[in-house]
């Protein structure tokens, strides 16, 4: 079976309702916590990627059972010391930087060495800014060039509490440093740059050892050794950073609306939507509650005929780092000119993504101005793509898979758009192109 689509027609209008798949950040998160509870958690909605797989596979390593139900995962915790497993065991991280990096501050204190591999865009990644922190609490690390996968942990029994100042943005490192203190007597400090806090509010229902104290641009986080963990049961919220495709698909297309029911709307993942209502577009989120400390939402969108250009506040980075090339679409039919900067962090995901974002709209006819850590956009409301157009990203990347098919669906003109890498979606959001289909009938 071909490994690419071809898109010739732009999408019709539609008025729909959807589900998209549960959340992967939660779902990454709730089988390392699950696994390290005292009895059996169950979760639904759980996200059935690629990525969530390696997760599963990876605890089933550390020997921990999991088992699957229709919609329900069960994994089977044996505390919080209750990984067993052989000398010398390799964990395949795939193409998950969330799982890679997490797993990592939990077997700071293994008593064998575990050797961490992932796939080619993975071992592109930078581990050092992992195993720096890491190192700190007494574990060692050899790292391919010092920086890259693979790698090979050495544990410590005699773990010491660190001062950790987290100044990227990054969750994926606060997170694992987290992780890392809860196999630690005494206290580490963690003052973070503000970003994805999923992991502190699942410590915070679990009732584990942390204290939280929010200021405007940084947190400041005290945790103390894990004892005990209760066990866990979670009805996984839909994926924010899968809605946003068809948040834009909608935004972009005529006479349309779509209603997106159960979505995570967690406040540091919501910089999509802070931005597009800036830019214009109809965006209302209805029936909000709260679930286990997450904030959950329907998203209505509807059509947007008159877009906006943004200077998008930097603030706002880290609540929309994934969703920036969907965003660089809408900037794209906008009126007037989009800056966007110190968006570094942008090119250290599974791809470049600055620059791919600047090469699909290079591709649509866009004028664009880039520097190593910043975008200019052109808009233009009246563009027509006429021509053949080629996406074929050897990392790939399935953001850049599936922010090219939005593109391809909502921009006027006689184009012919040859997307590759198709698979790439079964990493993140398997029932992407499904739910296309969908909207489609």
């Amino acid at each position: 079976m071909s490994n690419f689509i071809i898109v010739k027609k732009r999408i019709k209008n539609f008025k729909k309702k959807i589900t998209v798949n549960g959340d992967k950040s939660i779902s990454i998160r709730w089988v390392l916590f699950a696994s390290l509870a005292n009895g059996v958690s169950q979760a639904q909605n759980l996200l059935m990627s690629e990525d969530v797989l390696a997760a599963i596979k990876a605890i089933n390593k550390l020997g921990i059972k999991t088992s699957f139900k229709k919609n329900l995962c069960k994994i089977y915790g044996k505390n919080i010391d209750g990984y067993k497993f052989k000398k010398n065991i390799t964990i395949n991280a795939q193409n998950s930087g969330t799982l890679g990096r997490l797993l990592l501050g939990l077997l700071i204190n293994t008593p064998y060495p575990i050797k961490l591999i992932g796939d080619k865009s993975l071992s592109k990644r930078d581990f050092k800014r992992i195993s720096d922190p890491l190192s700190k609490f007494g574990s060692k690390f050899k790292l391919r060039d010092k920086k890259n996968l693979p790698l090979t942990l050495y544990g410590s029994n005699n773990l010491k509490p660190i001062k950790y100042f987290e100044n990227k943005g990054s969750a994926q490192c606060k997170s694992s440093v987290i992780f890392g203190a809860m196999r630690t007597n005494g206290t580490t400090y963690i003052k973070a740059k503000k970003s994805r806090n999923h992991s502190e509010l699942l410590c915070k229902y679990l009732n584990l050892p942390i204290k939280i104290k929010t200021t405007k641009n940084y947190d400041l986080i005290e945790v103390k050794k894990v004892k005990k963990i209760k066990t866990l049961n979670y009805k996984i919220p839909s994926d924010i950073s899968s809605s946003s495709f068809f948040i834009v698909l909608t935004a972009l297309s005529k006479n349309s609306k779509i209603l997106i029911k159960n979505v995570n709307i967690n406040p540091s993942r919501t910089g999509i939507i802070t931005i597009l209502k800036k830019m214009g577009v109809k965006i209302i989120l209805k029936n909000k509650k709260i679930y286990k400390g997450e904030k959950i939402s329907d998203i209505q969108v509807c059509s947007s005929r008159s877009l906006k250009s943004i200077n998008c506040p930097t603030k706002l980075n880290s609540s929309a780092i994934d969703e920036f090339l969907i965003i660089f679409l809408v900037a794209a039919r906008a009126k007037g000119v989009s800056y966007f900067k110190d968006l570094e962090e942008l090119n250290k995901k599974e791809s470049p993504r600055l620059e791919w974002g600047n090469k699909i709209l290079r591709k649509i006819g866009i004028k664009t101005i880039t520097t190593k850590n910043s975008i200019k956009i052109f808009g233009n409301p009246n563009i027509k793509v006429n021509k053949k157009i080629i996406i074929q990203d050897k990392l790939k990347d399935h953001r850049v898979f599936m922010t090219s098919v939005i593109a391809a669906l909502t921009f006027e003109g006689n184009s012919v758009w040859h997307i590759h890498n198709k698979d790439s979606i079964q990493t993140s959001f398997p029932n992407f192109l499904n739910i296309i289909q969908d909207l489609k009938k």
